[in-house]
């Protein structure tokens, strides 16, 4: 029934077009001459930086302007006017975000210049929001590498990767989308390979944190991937060659070309190595990774008032599951494959009245699958999930001299069709721990398969209003509802603030907000379930996760300098986890009764130093802790702990910062250095001692087609005990020493 009910609320809303999706942001200011007049019919230019893209407006009799419909990246606004200085003013602009600028002209003397200004003034912070440029991508050790994540932990305060998956603010249930559009994948620590080729991103817009109320599923952290759209290119491509230790490569071929009205953009990736997930021991035993993928994007631009764009992503990965000395010997093999394709649409109309109506459909396929091989002991565990989303965004936001309203919804059925399998090896035979002469028998092999059905449907509206110039509010509500093995429903509010204090051009920001993750649809029954009885197991309804998240925090610009500390404190009740079946390596979600997660956070960014060196620095001070016992998924029925107990992955301080130099003769250097306090040891509550390391990379242009360079990640080769959790087996060593050269030409067809 859930089903046809969805394909109706789909057809209604195609016809409806009555809500948001974040694919663009907007610009709005006012512009006024020295005394504090404003200025009627001055010209407004927008223009990306790195592309031909611009837009054009003009300011009215109050001096404003506004551009409705933006996409998420770094562009420079330059004002002129009659009798005036022309202006130029950056700014950042994110899909979730309506930056306000200020600019006051000058009286145009007899030689004219442009002013360059501070965008200091405005009310554009965005204190849990970060812009990751491809440019820092590239100048970042081992960032660009396919299954790197390097983009998020080197520049994200709180973000690490434990048990091979990634953690923000103390959880590792993080949403995606692709230029504004959503990824969803309900699954939990299912998947271990990427979502998208960092080499195909033009832009990383991450939020950790103050989320408007259009965000809902996974929240703990939202990426959002601007790809490459063509826009930059002419007729020009790259060919990336790179060739490393462990016969590592991350190579590419990508091109792109535009006119006036349409762009686009395509690659092709492929990549391998003999390290591909964290290793369970200090040795490197039967760990190769390889990929391929394919990425296209087009941008039509019909007309002034309407953009239609399609992009699409197919991934294939392959990993071998890491062993330890013990397994090698005894020939274990067992491998992950996964599979990845997503088909994303946009349209984007705009109104001369800045009414901006997006409709976004969009669908995404994901497999993942578990393949035990015959020495397992005792059991050899099969496991091959396939999940499919087909959904909707659709839009209106309207933008005014003080106001940005925003009204959406997102929905969105999902169908799984999952098979788990386990089967007693002939050790396990032979040893009598399973099969029919165990204590209590089991069977020689069972398995299950189930196709649940599932959806979301969510409804959201929020108003940005900034009534003074140093004074901006912001409240919004959502309404999501959750079908599959349960139902349920939550109203979430979300508030927020940001104060700019005069003089001292400092922001004082807080928000409070309530969110909904819904949960996982998979389930099991039949004989997995007997045998998860016969072991002492069972399964419980697995209900959706509830947060409670308030942070407070001052934004500190000094002389172009950027900093912010911030305090968090999330609750969550049926917080997700995951855990194992046995030792099968079959893993399932679960829920624990309440989580508490809360920190400082501080980021640094400074500008360009002597016209050579830039630097970031990013530090989190966190405790991630959890209370009560499992509520959801697999469980053994045992009485809570007393009081709380920290989470696998609660580590206390987590620092990165980095540094790019550039030298003479087109040459830059980067460096980055990362530290770790140490994650939970086993149950705790003792903690692993702390680590750290140093990556660097260096590349020199030779004529404007060719370039080279190395990177070395883990300079030291510096190895350390990450975890002892149970993913993928159980305790991870960090990567050894790795050195790549590369090789990248620019061609033009």
């Amino acid at each position: 029934m859930f089903k046809y009910r969805m394909i109706a609320a789909l057809i209604f809303v195609l016809a409806a077009i009555q809500s948001f999706a974040s694919v663009v942001g907007s610009v709005r200011g006012i512009v006024h001459d020295p005394q504090h007049r404003p200025l009627d019919s001055a010209t407004i230019t927008l223009t990306a930086r790195g592309s031909d893209y611009r837009q054009t407006t003009t300011t009215n009799s109050a001096g404003e302007f506004a551009f409705a419909a933006v996409p998420a990246g770094e562009y420079e606004i330059t004002v002129v006017a009659t009798n005036f200085r022309a202006a130029v003013q950056s700014v950042q602009v994110t899909a979730s975000a309506a930056p306000v600028l200020h600019f006051q002209l000058a009286v145009a003397t007899q030689s004219q210049t442009v002013e360059v200004t501070d965008s200091g003034e405005g009310l554009d912070v965005q204190p849990a929001t970060g812009m990751v440029s491809s440019r820092d991508i590239a100048r970042t050790p081992g960032a660009t590498r396919t299954n790197s994540l390097a983009m998020i932990t080197n520049f994200v305060p709180g973000a690490y990767m434990v048990h091979d998956q990634l953690h923000v603010r103390g959880g590792h249930q993080v949403s995606w989308m692709i230029d504004g559009i959503p990824v969803p994948n309900t699954n939990i620590a299912s998947n271990v390979g990427p979502q998208i080729d960092p080499k195909d991103i033009d832009y990383l817009e991450v939020q950790r944190g103050d989320y408007s109320a259009e965000f809902g599923d996974r929240a703990y952290g939202v990426f959002n991937a601007v790809t490459h759209s063509g826009f930059e290119r002419n007729r020009e491509g790259e060919l990336i060659l790179n060739y490393g230790s462990y016969n590592q490569t991350n190579s590419q071929i990508n091109a792109g070309d535009h006119t006036q009205t349409f762009a686009w953009y395509a690659s092709l990736s492929g990549n391998r190595t003999d390290v591909g997930l964290e290793t369970p021991t200090p040795e490197v035993l039967h760990d190769m990774n390889s990929g391929v993928s394919g990425f296209l994007s087009l941008i039509w631009n019909k007309g002034n008032h309407d953009q239609f764009r399609v992009v699409s992503s197919a991934r294939n990965d392959f990993y071998q599951v890491p062993n330890t000395p013990e397994q090698q010997a005894a020939g274990v093999a067992d491998t992950e494959r996964e599979h990845d394709v997503f088909l994303n649409g946009a349209w984007v109309h705009t109104t001369a009245s800045n009414t901006v109506f997006t409709l976004a459909p969009f669908y995404h396929l994901n497999h993942a699958a578990y393949d035990g091989s015959a020495a397992d002991d005792p059991v050899i565990p099969v496991q091959d999930r396939t999940s499919q989303y087909a959904g909707v965004f659709a839009a209106a936001t309207l933008v005014k001299a003080k106001n940005t309203l925003r009204l959406g919804t997102q929905m969105y059925a999902q169908h799984d069709n999952a098979f788990f399998g386990v089967t007693c090896s002939e050790s396990g035979l032979t040893a009598e721990t399973c099969g029919p002469d165990a204590d209590p028998p089991s069977p020689t092999a069972v398995n299950d398969r189930v196709t649940p059905w599932g959806g979301v449907e969510a409804v959201f509206a929020e108003d940005t209003y900034n009534p003074l110039p140093w004074l901006r509010v912001n409240g919004g509500l959502r309404f999501t509802h959750f079908d599959g093995e349960i139902s349920e429903s939550s109203v979430d509010p979300r508030v927020g603030a940001q104060i700019r204090l005069p003089h001292l051009q400092w922001v004082l920001h807080g928000f409070y907000g309530r969110y909904y993750q819904p949960p996982p649809l998979a389930t099991v029954g039949g004989p997995i379930l007997e045998l998860a009885n016969q072991q002492g197991f069972g399964f419980l309804p697995l209900k959706g996760e509830r947060d409670e998240q308030w942070e407070a925090g001052v934004s500190v610009p000094f002389r172009k300098w950027r900093g912010d500390v911030s305090y968090f404190q999330t609750k969550a009740r049926n917080f997700f986890d995951h855990d194992v079946l046995g030792n099968s390596n079959i893993f399932f979600p679960l829920t624990i009764a309440r989580a508490h997660i809360h920190g400082t956070e501080v980021t640094v960014n400074s500008p360009t130093v002597f016209g050579r060196a830039q630097w970031h620095l990013v530090f989190s001070r966190q405790w991630a802790e959890g209370s009560g016992g499992i509520t959801g998924g697999l469980t053994d029925f045992s009485p809570p702990e007393e009081g709380s107990f920290f989470l696998d992955h609660d580590q206390r301080t987590t620092i990165a910062t980095g540094m790019t130099v550039n030298l003479p003769w087109r040459t830059w250097v980067s460096a980055n250095f990362a530290f770790g306090s140490g994650f939970l040891y086993e149950d705790g509550p003792q903690h692993l001692g702390s680590n750290n390391t140093v990556d660097l990379a260096v590349t020199k242009s030779i004529g404007e087609r060719w370039s080279i360079g190395a990177s070395f990640i883990n300079v030291a080769d510096h190895r350390f005990l990450i975890d002892a959790a149970n993913t993928f087996g159980g305790t991870h060593w960090s990567e050894p020493l790795q050195v790549t050269g590369e090789v990248k030409y620019r061609f033009k067809f």
